[in-house]
């Protein structure tokens, strides 16, 4: 049995509808991404690994549902196991004004869903790597403890980060208290890069692969101005409307950036250790 007649039987067991055709979808780091048309008239992804953790898609398929309960534009699970995970297919379309506009205020309102503390009751995945999410009193705490640490130790373990700069970075995330003003938990995305917003044909902004968790609100804003998002301003003006944030946020996005650097430093080296340190050091 071909690989893709494999993934066909398994799509087909999950949904109990046969499949017609499939085509494998380039673009993934992790995992393997395949189109399937249905019998029933519908086209869906199903994402797949040979191998993943034990829990690495039902954690995905739990931070989806939470962000469709709370009413941002997340796809519907569709089935998920061990092995996979099955969604609707979202037709690509182009990142116009009005969806940006749309997605900023998407992200207010599920910003504003009240938290009981920072943090989630499992932990789960940023990439391909483990995410703590144990709750913490503090944001400060929490971002300290359960997001920059444990990646910039990991960063220095795989020789992505030099001792020196790796100092620096600890020596701010110390007194990030001082720096980034307490809000109440927020319902994050948590991975909000460019890459998991899907601007869609029907003129929405979908948000996938999420990272879901309590945190601060300006740690998913920062994530989309890391790698570039179009349309930002766009986006973050509509937020504004909605949920203004804390005078001075412009100047504490390199803080909410450390962390998903020293991520990308321990999931692939290169420069991504030397930019969190530059960061670390503006805030000496």
């Amino acid at each position: 049995m071909t690989r893709q007649s494999a993934i066909a039987r398994r799509v087909e067991q999950l949904l109990g509808t046969a499949v017609v055709s499939t085509a494998p979808v380039a673009g993934g780091d992790i995992n393997a991404a395949t189109r399937l048309r249905l019998a029933d008239g519908r086209v869906v992804l199903l994402k797949s690994q040979p191998s993943p953790p034990a829990g690495f898609f039902a954690s995905e398929a739990r931070g989806l549902a939470q962000l469709a309960a709370a009413g941002a534009p997340a796809p519907e699970v569709l089935a998920v196991d061990d092995a996979c995970l099955v969604l609707p297919w979202i037709e690509h379309g182009r990142p116009t004004v009005d969806a940006a506009e749309q997605l900023g205020r998407d992200l207010a309102e599920l910003h504003h869903q009240p938290q009981p503390a920072y943090g989630d009751h499992a932990d789960g995945w940023i990439g391909r790597l483990p995410l703590p999410n144990e709750a913490c009193a503090t944001w400060a705490e929490f971002y300290a403890h359960r997001r920059v640490q444990p990646y910039l130790r990991l960063a220095m373990e795989r020789g992505a980060i030099d001792h020196d700069d790796a100092a620096v970075v600890a020596a701010v995330v110390a007194r990030v208290a001082d720096i980034v003003p307490e809000e109440p938990p927020a319902l994050l995305h948590g991975d909000l890069w460019n890459g998991n917003v899907v601007w869609g044909a029907d003129g929405r902004a979908w948000l996938v692969d999420p990272a879901a968790h309590a945190g601060h609100r300006e740690t998913d804003l920062a994530m989309l101005a890391l790698f570039g998002l179009p349309q930002l301003p766009r986006v973050l003006a509509a937020y504004a409307e909605v949920y203004p944030l804390a005078d001075g946020w412009q100047e504490r996005v390199g803080i909410h950036q450390l962390f998903p650097l020293l991520v990308h430093a321990a999931m692939f080296g290169g420069g991504y250790g030397d930019r969190a340190a530059r960061i670390a050091h503006a805030f000496l």
